[in-house]
């Protein structure tokens, strides 16, 4: 399968750096883009960030609300995501000891981009599973 990036025929010279269709991504914007992706890449924080999107929850609900998740995968994503400032841990005055994990302020400005993705899924998610199935289904014995 062939990719095309727009860019295999352009000859033309590089611009005074405004931004045109010519110009390369700026090495900054770059940067910023890889730090989103490794701050919301690790595994599981996408589905914990999203399980919290419901309200703050306690470590043993949201480990029952992402089995299989193992005790030391979630502490180790929960602890990440709280130095990076997406989630707020709050230990609560009871006997025994409880805390719970909510949203910060960051986290919930992610709103938009969650509900982008779930428009995306929703859009083309199933319609390439399907064409995928139907490529499968379609290949005969080699």
């Amino acid at each position: 399968m062939k990719f095309e990036t727009g860019m295999e025929n352009d000859t033309s010279e590089p611009c005074d750096g405004g931004e045109c269709e010519s110009c390369p991504t700026d090495p900054n914007l770059l940067i910023e883009f890889k730090h989103a992706i490794r701050t919301l890449g690790g595994k599981w924080k996408l589905e914990i960030l999203f399980t919290l999107m419901h309200g703050g929850v306690r470590f043993g609900a949201l480990r029952r609300a992402l089995a299989p998740i193992t005790q030391h995968m979630l502490t180790a994503q929960l602890r990440e995501l709280a130095r990076d400032g997406l989630v707020s841990r709050k230990v609560l005055a009871e006997k025994p000891l409880q805390v719970e994990y909510e949203l910060t302020d960051s986290a919930w400005s992610l709103t938009p981009a969650f509900r982008e993705l779930l428009a995306w899924s929703k859009l083309y998610g199933p319609r390439r599973r399907a064409e995928a199935s139907e490529t499968t289904l379609g290949a005969g014995p080699a």
